[in-house]
């Protein structure tokens, strides 16, 4: 990594669930080199990959492979790209004690943007119990200790309920993805 480059982490909302918006990995790889990319790797297989590149803005960035994954695969994919850095903040930041908390049932919301607490504040929290959310910069940190499947909490963390794009990724891929970052 040359001292001008940034390592950043891609997150790509809704793709490959339920065989719905296809992309396989190595695709995804290949267009983050064609993009000038360096040093990727992905994780799982749903959309999840960690590069290095020259260009200091993450949205740019997003922009750009949101546009290569249309012109490629005819796709409209929400991506989400946030340095690495930024990745370690959010786990340094996250506002629940850990213990005993199953990491696949806790997730990570990541926004566009500012948490609008404005509609978190409309929740009634306690209809929602024992689901619970608490807010970040540019993302909610929520734990669904019944599991997401059926938390009626999990629909309000949507673009629709936030009323800006989101994507979620759970705790044990967003420690994942911070430690293949290497930060």
């Amino acid at each position: 990594m040359t001292t001008n480059s940034t390592r950043y982490v891609a997150l790509l909302r809704g793709i490959n669930v339920g065989g719905k918006a296809k992309v396989p990995m190595q695709t995804l790889r290949e267009l983050l080199s064609a993009l000038g990319g360096s040093g990727i790797r992905t994780h799982l297989q749903s959309g999840n990959a960690v590069f290095t590149h020259e260009d200091t803005d993450p949205q740019r960035l997003a922009d750009a492979l949101q546009q290569a994954l249309a012109d490629e695969l005819g796709l409209t994919i929400t991506c989400m790209v946030r340095t690495a850095e930024d990745l370690r903040r959010v786990v340094a930041a996250n506002p629940f004690d850990m213990t005993g908390v199953d990491g696949s049932r806790f997730l990570v919301i990541f926004l566009a943007g500012p948490v609008p607490l404005d509609r978190l504040a409309a929740l009634d929290r306690a209809a929602y119990a024992p689901d619970e959310f608490r807010p970040g910069e540019r993302e909610i940190y929520a734990h669904f200790p019944d599991s997401i499947r059926n938390a009626k909490l999990a629909a309000q963390l949507t673009d629709r309920g936030l009323g800006l794009a989101a994507t979620g990724r759970n705790w044990n891929t967003v420690t994942k993805l911070l430690e293949i970052s290497g930060s």
